[in-house]
C-alpha cells in the first residue's frame, strides 16, 4: 500500500507528464510569463539542435528562435512567433512554421500555441507544439508541380524551349538549388544537355551542360541502368570512384551540392534521358522524393515522345508529298508513252505471233495501271495544294450514282446490287468529281465482297444533307483501322495478308474531294460482316 501511494504522488509531482512530453514525436516548448524557454522535449531539443539531456543552455529562446522562417522563407520576427502570440492571449491553431539550420534541409512544422492561463487572466506563460510535415508539405507542392509543368508542357514547341520553365518549378517545389535535363540524341545516341536551372542565377564553369559518360556519374550510371538513384553525400560515396566521377564531385562541391537525385525519363519501355537534382544540404526521404519526382519525368517523356512522333509524322508527309511528286510529274510522261505505244503494238495482230500479243497485252494492261496511279496521284497534288479546283454545276446525284451502278452491272462478274436511290436528288457539285467517288467506293465494295454477295447502295436527303451509303458484307476493316483507310497508301491488314491487289490511293482521292464538297466521309462494320462508306454532302453546296 505504501509503494501505491508513493507511485500517485510521484505522478502528482509530474512525473507522469513529463515522461509522456519527452517520449513525443512532437516538439513541445513552453516559456514563462517573461517569454523566457524553460521547457523543451527530447524532440524539440533534436530540432533545435542541442543536446537530448541536461539543463537547457543560457538564451536558449534566441537559439531556438534565430532559424525559423515563415513559409515564403522569411525570417521570422518575434511577433510572428506562434509561442510569443500565445504569451500574448492569442491562441494559434495549426500554422506552418520552416527550421532552417544552416547546413540542414529546411523542415517544415504544423505548429499550434496557447496560453497557460494564470489567476486573474494573466498568462503564467505559452506552449507550443510541432508536428513535422516536411514529407506532407512536398507532396502538396508536388501536386502543384505537375500543374505547373503541365501548363508548361502545353505552351512548349520543344524540349530545350520548356526546361528551364519546368526545372524552375521543379526545383522551387523541392527547396534544392538547381537541376539539370540531360536527353538521348536520335542522331548521335548521346545523352545531351538541353536545359538547366539554377534558383541564384549562378553558371559555374562546367557545372552546366557537360557531356554525361555511360555508366559513370549520378546521370550517366541512370542512363545505363534505366533506374533512379538517390547519393545522400556525394562527399562520402564510396561508388564514385573513376577519374571522370571524383572530377564531378569536386565541381559538385564547389557549387555547394551535397546530396543528388537523378530519375529516367522514358516512354514506356523506351528510355529518353535523365531528369537530375541537386541539393545543397543532406536530404531524407529519398523513396518519397523518388516518386515525387518520377510523376514530373512521367510528364516530361510523354511530351518529348509525342514532339518526336510529331517532327517524324512531319518528316513521312514531307518524304511522301516528294514522292507524289517524283511520281506524278517524273513519270507521268514516259508512262504515257509506254501505254501508247504498247496498245499500238497489241493492236497490229496480224504481224504478231500469239505470245508476242500476249506479252504485248500484258504491258498495256500494267502500263494503264501505273498510268492510272500516277493520275490519281497528280489529282491528289493538286487537290491538296490547292492548284485543282472544282467545276461546281448543279448535279443530280440520283442520276450519277443510278448511272455508276448501271456501269458496274454491265461490267460483268457476279454482282447483286441492291438500290433505294430517289428519283431526283440535285445539290451543287463537282459532276465528274463525284462520279469519281461513286466509283470508286462501289469499286472497293465489289473488290472485296465475296462473288454474288449483295452490295446495297442507298442515297437520301437528310435534313440540309444528301447521304450516300454503300454496304457490303465483304472481309470488312479491322478494328482500329477505320480511320486510317483514308491515309495515302494504306491498306487494311486483311487486305494485305489477302494478296488483293491496290494501291491504296482511292479512299484518300475520295476524301480529299468529298471535303473540297464540304461533306464528310466515314467507314463503319456493316454486322454481321462487311463495310459500310457513308459520304454526306449539303445539298447547299461547298463552301465558297
Amino acid at each position: 500500500m505504501v509503494v501505491l501511494d508513493e507511485a500517485a504522488a510521484a505522478l502528482d509531482n509530474g512525473a507522469f507528464l513529463g515522461a509522456l512530453l519527452q517520449s513525443m514525436d512532437a516538439g513541445v516548448l513552453a516559456c514563462d510569463g517573461d517569454g523566457r524557454v524553460v521547457f523543451a522535449n527530447r524532440a524539440m531539443r533534436e530540432i533545435t539542435g542541442i543536446g537530448p539531456d541536461g539543463p537547457l543552455p543560457p538564451g536558449f529562446e534566441d537559439l531556438a528562435f534565430q532559424h525559423l522562417t515563415t513559409p515564403d522563407q522569411r525570417a521570422m520576427t518575434r511577433a510572428e512567433n506562434p509561442l510569443l502570440r500565445a504569451l500574448h492571449g492569442e491562441h494559434v491553431i495549426s500554422e506552418d512554421v520552416l527550421v532552417s539550420r544552416p547546413g540542414h534541409r529546411v523542415r517544415i512544422f504544423d505548429t499550434s500555441a496557447q496560453p497557460i492561463p494564470g489567476p486573474g487572466g494573466v498568462p503564467l506563460g505559452a506552449v507550443a507544439v510541432a508536428h513535422e510535415v516536411t514529407a506532407l508539405r512536398r507532396v502538396e507542392r508536388f501536386r502543384n508541380c505537375h500543374i505547373a509543368v503541365e501548363h508548361v508542357l502545353k505552351q512548349a514547341s520543344t524540349a530545350a524551349e520548356a526546361a528551364p520553365h519546368l526545372l524552375r518549378a521543379v526545383t522551387a517545389t523541392l527547396g534544392w538549388p538547381c537541376a539539370e535535363l540531360f536527353l538521348i540524341d536520335d542522331t548521335t545516341g548521346r545523352l545531351q544537355s538541353v536545359g538547366h536551372w539554377d534558383a541564384a542565377g549562378l553558371d559555374p564553369e562546367g557545372f552546366f551542360r557537360h557531356s554525361p559518360q555511360w555508366g559513370q556519374g549520378i546521370t550517366g550510371r541512370v542512363w545505363e541502368s534505366g533506374r533512379p538513384i538517390w547519393v545522400p553525400d556525394i562527399a562520402l560515396s564510396s561508388d564514385l570512384r573513376t577519374a571522370h566521377e571524383r572530377e564531378r564531385v569536386q565541381i559538385c562541391l564547389r557549387r555547394g551540392v551535397r546530396t543528388a537525385l537523378a530519375v529516367p525519363v522514358r516512354d514506356g519501355g523506351s528510355l529518353l534521358g535523365v531528369l537530375t537534382c541537386y541539393a545543397g544540404t543532406q536530404e531524407y526521404e529519398p523513396d518519397l522524393l523518388t516518386v515525387l519526382l518520377d510523376g514530373v519525368a512521367a510528364q516530361i517523356g510523354i511530351f518529348v515522345a509525342q514532339r518526336r512522333a510529331e517532327g517524324l509524322s512531319r518528316q513521312l508527309a514531307r518524304a511522301q508529298a516528294d514522292f507524289v511528286d517524283l511520281v506524278a510529274h517524273e513519270l507521268r510522261t514516259p508512262l504515257t508513252s509506254i501505254t501508247a505505244n504498247a496498245t499500238l503494238l497489241a493492236e497490229e495482230t496480224a504481224a504478231l505471233d500469239p505470245e508476242i500479243r500476249g506479252m504485248s497485252r500484258v504491258i498495256a494492261r500494267n502500263a494503264e495501271a501505273l498510268q492510272r496511279i500516277a493520275d490519281t496521284l497528280l489529282d491528289l497534288a493538286g487537290l491538296d495544294s490547292g492548284h485543282l479546283g472544282l467545276n461546281i454545276h448543279d448535279v443530280d446525284l440520283a442520276s450519277l450514282v443510278a448511272d455508276a451502278v448501271t456501269c458496274l452491272r454491265h461490267s460483268g462478274g457476279r454482282l447483286t446490287l441492291v438500290t433505294e436511290v430517289p428519283a431526283v436528288l440535285r445539290l451543287p457539285g463537282d459532276r465528274i468529281r463525284l462520279r469519281q467517288v461513286v466509283d470508286d467506293v462501289l469499286s472497293n465494295a465489289v473488290r472485296y465482297s465475296p462473288p454474288g454477295a449483295p452490295i446495297h447502295v442507298r442515297l437520301r436527303a437528310i435534313g440540309t444533307m444528301a447521304e450516300l451509303c454503300i454496304a457490303d458484307s465483304g472481309i470488312g476493316t479491322p478494328e482500329g483501322e477505320h480511320a486510317r483507310v483514308f491515309e495515302r497508301f494504306f491498306r487494311g491488314s486483311n487486305v494485305r495478308h489477302q494478296g488483293s491487289s491496290g494501291s491504296g490511293l482511292g479512299l484518300s482521292l475520295a476524301r480529299a474531294i468529298v471535303l473540297l464538297h464540304g461533306g464528310t466521309i466515314r467507314l463503319s462494320d456493316n454486322r454481321p460482316s462487311g463495310t459500310v462508306v457513308c459520304i454526306r454532302l449539303p445539298l447547299a453546296g461547298p463552301p465558297a
